[in-house]
């Protein structure tokens, strides 16, 4: 595993640990009764930061599992693909 791939697990690592903190602090927030907005606040929190980790694997799949070779008209299509499903999952 080199460097790059490296530095992208521990990453989402991160991002997942974070993500776990936030439903367990649903959890508390259901337990204590807190208003229903509140909670959905938070819901939508959880699920853009699921969608940035998802985003994250999609784009390493596409760059690193596909075989798509480097400076070819095809690396160009899946670079702009991949900033379009980016741009789509904020």
């Amino acid at each position: 595993m080199d460097e790059k791939d490296e530095k992208l697990r521990k990453d989402i690592l991160i991002r997942l640990r974070r993500i776990e903190g936030q439903v367990k602090g649903i959890q508390g927030m259901i337990d204590k009764k807190v208003c229903c907005k509140d909670v959905l606040v938070q819901i939508a929190a959880i699920r853009a930061a699921i969608n940035k980790v998802g985003g994250m694997l999609i784009e390493n799949y596409a760059r690193n599992c596909m075989g798509i070779e480097e400076g070819t008209e095809a690396e160009e299509g899946l670079e702009q693909l991949i900033k379009t499903l980016n741009t789509f999952m904020k």
